[in-house]
């Protein structure tokens, strides 16, 4: 007798429901998110766009899991990230998640190849890709032992970028990460996030730009920290 359970994958891979999220300040009460809920699929890029104080940021943050949500939860590849301890929360984080900021991504005194071994040391066990192969793949294969500070700003957004994806995650959240970059930084950036997402990448971007929504496979807007309609 065969049971009949349906084995067909989730087509999601990064899913929030109902997040809200409020800050006080004195008697004053600000609600950054709204009951935001969105789901994105593997391969899938998602613009969130909105202007300055939408609660872009707020999001991206609930999303990593470095910020907790006052309501709602998040779950990545099936595991619910949001509302465990800070410290369950970075492990997953570490594991599952990449993050990308505009100029966040590197500790200055640290090479790049030493950036990515510092990320890699928060995940146990074996990273599918090495460092010099990350590095080729994003086209700054010959700089893995320079600092940021030696890099042009190509190389410094194509070394962001490797930090980001240093422990083959599943998600990548990324915040304003184009909004330094020239025009033909930003394309470039946004064909590498192109191809990391037709090999399976779940991408975010919180961006403002008209470039990344281009990009996208699809945007959303946020005001007021609820999506648009």
């Amino acid at each position: 007798m065969t049971a009949s359970v349906d084995a067909r994958p989730d087509p999601v891979v990064l899913r929030a429901a109902s997040l809200y999220r409020f800050f006080r300040a004195g008697d004053e009460e600000t609600l950054a998110l709204q009951g935001v809920s969105l789901a994105v699929a593997p391969g899938e890029i998602l613009a969130v766009a909105g202007p300055s104080g939408s609660g872009k940021s707020t999001l991206l943050a609930c999303l990593a899991g470095i910020d907790e949500p006052d309501g709602g939860t998040v779950t990545v590849a099936g595991r619910r990230l949001s509302h465990r301890l800070e410290a369950e929360r970075a492990r997953l984080r570490a594991s599952l998640v990449g993050l990308l900021f505009q100029s966040a991504n590197l500790l200055a005194h640290l090479t790049v190849a030493r950036n990515i071994q510092l990320v890699r040391r928060l995940v146990r066990g074996p990273v599918a890709t090495p460092v010099d192969d990350l590095l080729d793949q994003l086209g700054i294969g010959r700089r893995g032992g320079a600092y940021p500070a030696e890099l042009s700003g190509g190389e410094l957004a194509r070394a962001g970028l490797a930090v980001a994806l240093a422990n083959d995650p599943v998600v990548l959240l990324a915040d304003e990460p184009t909004g330094e970059l020239d025009l033909a930084t930003e394309r470039a950036v946004l064909e590498l996030l192109r191809a990391r997402a037709r090999a399976g990448l779940a991408v975010v971007i919180a961006s403002h730009s008209p470039a990344v929504a281009a990009a996208a496979d699809r945007t959303v807007s946020l005001t007021d920290g609820r999506l648009d309609p």
